[in-house]
């Protein structure tokens, strides 16, 4: 056990608790409502919502899971940084327009728009349905990510986990999405701090960028052709996916204009390149020999590594950084989920029309359960191999959302049913893909391109038969005479 390391883990960890119960005094609002416990009253600026963003996207993922992809399988795991460079365009265009139609309407989910859209309570139960599945694999991610840097301090890790999950049940409990967001700012200057040091200490260390990438395989330095495809796919479908993802369109919705959403959308790409840094120290730890601990695998890479490079000050500063970085965003996602479940599961099916104080208390219980859920992804044999494949699996189901909530802003003419119909298409395909990869990847092989085939991103081909069901079915159905099928034609063309 590394006590130095420890109690530096413990401090940062009592001073975060601290924080995200203190956050419900902060810009004060009636907790016993959804809107104010689960979006914070719509009310955060440019500053604010930069720091909630860049910690709800910027999580494990980043931190742990990039850089063990790059230690493992080496340049593959860079597709990440064309990935976030593709995203905020995207970001720019679409999301301003659903945070108004949200606004207006005071949608709180993005199931709550698919149900006004479409007029339909099935299609936003399917809706909210994938979304909540489609983020425990990535809650469960930020658990991995924690139980590794337990693991590496030496701390038993049963018993830091129950305590992790009890500080995070605590204060997403009681502060709701005001508690991630406090806290965000803390932990993206210690993240910014660990990772500036990171890239000019180690190097120096270990003589010299050009000695780390000398000691790297070639294989691992460059792409090999038969993985063209594969990297391009995952880089565009991660794209279009990561702003469906409930936790994403929490934080937008918890903005307080359009103009602050369109600012973020242009300041939040300075976090790409604090991830480029961040994926190479992969091939940092390959040159510092680091070797893998069981049964994490090559996700133990970066811990290890800091341990290897540090003082053990600051190697407990750089591993609460880590830590933080993941308590952060899984706040976020269980309030995401749990937002999910309230509005369009226990509204809809359980009590019609409950009042605020038990929406809210509804929700509350729920962000519970969703975490104690997303630890069964931990236990499928292989995700904890590469926790990467935790975040792509998930991004398998949520791409299959894309027609009803982005599609639809742009589309009046889209029909209800179709959209049904190819929601069902890419999740069974997506599905079985995943399942006949036994979740250990999410690159299958398909007949194209010659003989061998070609490896591609399952989330994309799976959105691809969706979208062309959805088209086939709605352009059918437009030309048969028959109206498009949405409850409110202003909620899909309002600005």
């Amino acid at each position: 056990m590394h006590w130095d390391e420890i109690a530096i883990f413990i401090v940062v960890g009592g001073f975060v608790t601290l924080i995200g119960v203190f956050a419900a005094r902060w810009r004060r609002g009636d907790l016993d409502r959804l809107e104010e416990w689960g979006l914070a009253g719509r009310r955060f600026g440019t500053v604010v919502t930069w720091f909630l963003l860049g910690g709800d996207l910027y999580t494990a993922y980043t931190f742990v899971a990039v850089p063990a992809l790059v230690f493992g399988q080496g340049a593959l795991g860079l597709f990440a940084l064309p990935y976030t460079i593709i995203v905020y365009p995207l970001v720019y265009m679409i999301m301003p327009k659903l945070w108004s139609v949200a606004k207006e309407r005071g949608h709180v989910t993005p199931a709550d728009y698919v149900r006004d859209r479409f007029g339909s309570r099935f299609l936003a139960l399917l809706i909210a349905l994938t979304g909540i599945l489609a983020t425990m694999p990535y809650i469960a991610l930020q658990i991995l990510g924690i139980a590794v840097v337990i693991q590496v301090l030496g701390i038993d890790i049963e018993l830091a986990l129950v305590i992790s999950f009890l500080v995070l049940a605590a204060f997403t409990y009681v502060s709701g999405l005001r508690a991630p967001a406090l806290i965000a700012v803390v932990k993206d200057t210690m993240i910014w701090i660990t990772v500036i040091v990171a890239v000019i200490a180690i190097p120096a260390k270990l003589g010299g960028y050009g000695a780390v990438f000398a000691k790297v395989p070639a294989a691992k330095l460059s792409l090999s052709p038969d993985l063209f495809a594969g990297y391009s796919t995952l880089a565009l479908g991660s794209a279009l996916a990561l702003f469906l993802y409930p936790h994403a369109i929490t934080g937008t919705f918890a903005s307080g204009s359009r103009r602050v959403i369109r600012r973020n959308a242009a300041f939040l790409p300075a976090y790409s390149f604090l991830l480029g840094l961040i994926a190479l120290l992969g091939y940092m730890a390959i040159a510092a020999g680091i070797k893998p601990l069981a049964p994490y695998g090559a996700n133990s890479a970066v811990p290890q590594l800091i341990q290897f490079a540090f003082p053990t000050w600051f190697a407990g500063f750089a591993l609460a950084a880590i830590a933080v970085g993941a308590l952060v965003p899984a706040s976020v996602m269980s309030i995401a989920a749990a937002n999910l479940f309230t509005r369009n599961i226990w509204n809809e099916y359980v009590h019609r029309n409950a009042p605020p104080r038990e929406e809210a208390q509804v929700s509350k219980i729920m962000s519970l359960l969703v975490k104690v859920g997303a630890v069964g992804f931990i236990l499928v044999p292989g995700l904890t191999q590469y926790a990467i494949t935790l975040q792509l699996a998930g991004g398998v189901w949520i791409l299959q959302t894309l027609p009803a909530v982005f599609l639809a802003l742009y589309v009046p003419w889209l029909d209800r049913n179709g959209v049904i119909a190819g929601w069902l298409a890419g999740m069974a395909a997506g599905t079985y893909w995943l399942v006949a990869n036994g979740f250990t990847s999410s690159l299958a092989t398909y007949p194209i391109g010659g003989p061998a085939g070609t490896r591609l991103y399952i989330g994309l081909v799976a959105f691809a038969i969706n979208l062309v069901v959805v088209t086939a079915w709605s352009v059918a159905t437009r030309y048969a005479g028959a109206a498009p099928d949405r409850a409110e034609e202003g909620a899909a063309t309002s600005a």
